[in-house]
């Protein structure tokens, strides 16, 4: 690393000793953390949404929805639902990847991150939207079709230009877009609300620690990939391993990814990962481990913070992810 860059003015998180030292600074963090995401307009009530179709499946249906999010874009989405199920259900906000769509999750367009019809087959309701400039969005952005003619990023990176001149992030409108979708999700009668978990794969993985972070109505999370430390990433000179989508003005001045999932604590929470994911350094994963560890434990709950780190596994959504990921769920849910 060049040398104007290895002592960066990098904060650093205080660790508590004790519940109370972390229940008196918590509220701080968080403002920093939500702060840090730049302006979030209103949200548009749940009312708003529109089912437009109906997919009956063996067990299950899957409604399509749209919503406008009262700022810049109509979203699309899925909700899949049990079928012959008494009372309200828990439910699973998941989020797909970079590249990635809501398509991928539901088994329209399936890939690893099909994960709609395995959990919904076990009694949860699902429900993931197109996130800014994936799947039925791409080419909605400021510049239109125009962004679909040109290289992938194009959307992506004039989305995060414009919001930055309104006084916006990117990441925070994205994170604002799950927020809408969590909207319906608790407005729905099959839906306990008190039993709502989030999901999600690299772009999806950090999506759900980070929406659980400012929204306590998701009371589980699953991380697959992305467990990820911002300081250990420049030192292995590897900032290019995330899309521009995810940056947010003066986080790194006051504590690094620690201080924002430590916001989960004591809610259960597993980050799934590989030792060769570009994008998770091993150094930062063990930190992460140590002092997210060290918190749950002031918590009185260690039980409800685990790694799994894979070896020689890249990228990716394997099967025993996915069967961890859903047994999490069952353990904290049910």
């Amino acid at each position: 690393m060049p040398e104007a860059f290895r002592n960066l003015p990098i904060g650093k998180l205080a660790i508590p000793e004790t519940l109370p030292q972390w229940k008196a600074n918590r509220s701080k963090v968080r403002d920093i953390v939500v702060r840090s995401l730049g302006e979030m307009p209103p949200r548009p009530k749940p009312s708003a949404v529109r089912v437009v179709t109906v997919d009956s499946k063996e067990g299950y249906r899957i409604e399509k929805f749209v919503f406008h999010n009262g700022v810049d874009s109509e979203v699309p989405g899925y909700i899949a639902i049990p079928e012959g199920r008494a009372g309200r259900l828990p439910a699973i906000l998941t989020m797909h990847g970079h590249g990635s769509s809501k398509e991928n999750m539901f088994g329209y367009q399936p890939t690893s991150q099909d994960v709609a019809e395995m959990l919904c087959k076990r009694g949860y309701v699902v429900i993931g939207i197109d996130n800014y400039f994936n799947g039925e969005r791409r080419g909605s952005g400021p510049a239109g079709r125009l962004e679909m003619q040109a290289r992938g990023s194009d959307q992506e990176m004039s989305l995060f230009k414009l919001n930055l001149w309104l006084g916006r992030t990117l990441w925070g409108m994205m994170l604002r877009d799950e927020q809408i979708a969590l909207d319906y999700l608790v407005s729905r009668p099959e839906v306990d609300a008190n039993r709502i978990g989030a999901q999600g794969m690299s772009m999806g993985s950090t999506r759900a620690w980070w929406l659980a972070a400012i929204d306590g109505r998701i009371k589980a999370v699953v991380g697959v990939a992305c467990f990820t430390r911002y300081e250990d990433l420049i030192a292995i000179r590897a900032l290019r391993a995330h899309g521009i989508y995810y940056f947010v003005p003066g986080i790194l001045k006051h504590f690094d990814s620690e201080g924002v999932m430590a916001l989960l604590a004591p809610r259960p929470f597993l980050a799934l990962t590989g030792d060769s994911d570009a994008g998770s350094p091993p150094e930062g994963m063990r930190k992460l481990e140590s002092i997210l560890g060290r918190i749950y434990k002031v918590h009185g709950h260690p039980e409800a913070f685990e790694t799994v780190v894979y070896e020689r596994t890249g990228h990716v959504y394997n099967d025993d992810m996915k069967a961890r990921m859903a047994a999490w769920f069952d353990r904290f849910l049910r």
